[in-house]
């Protein structure tokens, strides 16, 4: 379990990434291969497997150096993330010309206590970028920016619009229900308790975001949460978009709801709210969504949390209606 610990100052400091970010997406593109292929659990959106299989050979065939820098574990270097970067170039040319100090603490080599991992078995070309042989840096930026221009550029177009789809959902969510629903709904399996974040993780971190925020930069081939530390900067949380699942074939390459909702707020709570396009009561809900009376009181209370219902009290009994942004997501607009 990962905590994200924050204060007053942090929740005031929570930003959302412009764009997607084409270099992190790129690396995330190669760990998306590893996890499919040897990770049992691995949530992948339905798109991005449709992706990984139609390459010819797969996906490492044609990263070169880059797909030694990720681990059968699946970890990334921070150094290949950039997340200030306003492009591809940018943010090649930033990783480039990283610290050599900082390059051997994100490779771990040697292995450097207190960091957040390395590569299990560096080879000697990882070994001579961690010491700044040219030759190195050279084969690393042709390799990456050949993998880029063959294999993600063309889908660039789609995952830039979703990225902008799902920071639009965000704002929205922030504007009508505030921290709590944008921090609510990040994730189905990620729990957002006042003041920490919890995310689901084989291992066990808590970190104070001291005050300097969070950034948080949708993907599009992420199958869970990536933590990047900055000690100078805002904390930032890589998320998955939303599975286009039953969408994925659609020529408009535009998901359908509430099934795109699912991934979202989870299967039983997107039900949930499909079914309060007719307002009712407790009771109703439960009988309309065959739950329990506390199953349906408890996602109305988080789906109300999030600011996608309301709630009066009628009498001895409650009413739950949308409010407009609920209607809005299930409408998908």
């Amino acid at each position: 379990m990962i905590r994200l610990h924050f204060t007053a100052a942090d929740l005031r400091r929570i930003t959302l990434a412009p764009a997607a970010n084409a270099l992190s997406e790129t690396v995330l593109s190669l760990r998306l291969g590893l996890r499919t292929g040897s990770r049992r659990g691995a949530r992948v959106r339905t798109a991005a497997r449709q992706w990984h299989e139609s390459l010819p050979g797969g996906a490492h065939v044609r990263a070169g150096v880059l797909a030694e820098l990720l681990t059968e574990d699946a970890f990334v270097p921070d150094f290949l993330l950039q997340p200030a970067a306003h492009d591809f170039a940018e943010a090649l040319e930033s990783a480039a010309s990283t610290p050599l100090e900082r390059l051997a603490l994100d490779l771990g080599i040697p292995e450097a206590s207190g960091w957040n991992g390395g590569l299990g078995r560096p080879g000697r070309w990882a070994h001579d970028l961690a010491h700044g042989v040219p030759a190195a840096s050279a084969a690393l930026i042709d390799d990456t920016r050949g993998y880029f221009r063959t294999a993600i550029e063309p889908l660039w177009p789609r995952i830039r619009s979703d990225a902008l789809t799902d920071r639009a959902l965000r704002a929205e969510m922030l504007l009508r229900g505030g921290v709590d629903a944008l921090l609510t709904t990040l994730g189905t399996t990620w729990n957002w308790q006042p003041p920490t974040l919890h995310l689901p993780s084989a291992s066990t971190y808590d970190i104070p975001l001291c005050g300097r925020g969070l950034l948080l930069v949708p993907s599009w081939f992420a199958t869970g949460p990536m933590v990047m530390y900055r000690p100078e900067a805002a904390t930032v949380l890589v998320y998955p978009l939303y599975d286009d699942g039953a969408g994925a074939g659609r020529a408009d390459g535009s998901p359908e709801r509430p099934e795109a909702l699912a991934a979202l707020l989870g299967r039983s709570r997107a039900q949930v709210l499909a079914l309060l396009r007719s307002p009712a009561t407790t009771t109703a809900l439960a009988e309309r969504a065959a739950l329990s009376l506390a199953a349906a009181s408890q996602h109305a209370g988080v789906l109300r949390g999030a600011g996608l219902i309301t709630t009066v009290r009628t009498g001895t009994s409650v009413l739950h209606s949308l409010t407009p942004l609920g209607a809005s997501l299930l409408a998908g607009v």
